[in-house]
């Protein structure tokens, strides 16, 4: 089989945005929270995507955030920027604002809401990697946006120069390795629990909600499949499956059981923004205790 290409690296976290108590943004936290990222096992990092809270952070906080964790990283980890909005406009518009800023590529989300046919969906695509020198990476997550990227749609956008990319959230395993097969597009696993599934199949990594918390564990499961010991690779992805069924799929947003368990840590975080509540106590102490299982697994 052919190895497919990794534009953006092969670890990348989807990161939250850290805020002070008070709701601001807490750019030195972001820089120390995007050190330790790279520094344990992250080579790229997805900056404002939803984890990132972009619903509720204005267009200047997103250029303030890529450029304060590109000072704190330099070249070591490539940065995807979120973009994606519902206005064709607006995207193209934070497309140019991300390459100024600094980040190595974008990422760009289905317009959402107005639930547009394909055809326009395609050219919504087209006209943000238009718009700016970036290479784009497309963002399929129907689940909250309402509109897939049909296949055959993700295969004529193959065609473009600067779209390279796919964050895979459509929970569709067969029309993503039809897209595999058929374009030498890099696709990354956007959901934690499909991050071995997808590598064995060809993916070129993933975007890690979980990785906020463990990227040397996420890391690991994709080095050991790399060294050809599926064994200990799918070992290490069901280790991780109780801590990432409660960080991803027990009811809560990624972004919110994230900052729970960050700051229970330490680490930076802060505040979620409304319309987002924070976990409760009781919650935020189950996932520390999946937390130290997992370390001790």
């Amino acid at each position: 089989m052919t190895i497919r290409r990794k534009p953006f690296g092969r670890t990348l976290c989807a990161m939250i945005t850290p805020f002070t108590e008070a709701g601001a943004l807490d750019l030195e936290g972001a820089r120390r929270l995007a050190d330790r990222l790279v520094a344990e096992g992250c080579d790229g990092l997805v900056l404002n995507g939803t984890t990132g809270e972009s619903p509720t952070t204005t267009d200047a906080e997103k250029a303030e955030l890529i450029a304060a964790v590109r000072e704190a990283v330099g070249d070591r980890a490539a940065l995807v920027a979120g973009v994606g909005t519902a206005d064709t406009r607006h995207t193209a518009e934070g497309a140019r604002a991300a390459e100024k800023a600094g980040a190595d590529g974008v990422l760009v989300v289905t317009p959402y809401y107005s639930r547009p046919p394909q055809e326009a969906v395609e050219a919504h695509f087209r006209q943000v990697a238009d718009a700016s020198g970036l290479p784009v990476m497309l963002y399929d997550i129907p689940g909250r946006t309402g509109t897939r990227i049909e296949p055959e749609t993700m295969i004529r956008l193959a065609e473009h120069p600067r779209i390279v990319a796919v964050k895979d959230c459509s929970y569709d395993f067969l029309g993503t390795q039809k897209v595999l097969a058929r374009t030498e597009l890099a696709y990354y696993a956007g959901c934690d629990e499909h991050v071995l599934a997808l590598y064995a199949v060809g993916a070129a990594g993933c975007v890690s909600t979980v990785a906020n918390a463990v990227p040397g564990r996420v890391a690991a499961i994709l080095d050991a499949f790399d060294a050809g010991d599926t064994i200990r690779a799918t070992e290490l992805q069901l280790n991780a499956m109780p801590l990432i069924e409660a960080m991803t799929a027990a009811g809560l947003p990624g972004t919110v059981t994230a900052k729970a368990l960050l700051g229970r840590l330490g680490l930076p975080a802060g505040p979620v923004r409304p319309p987002l509540l924070p976990a409760t106590h009781d919650t935020t102490d189950g996932l520390r205790a999946l937390y130290e299982q997992l370390l001790a697994a």
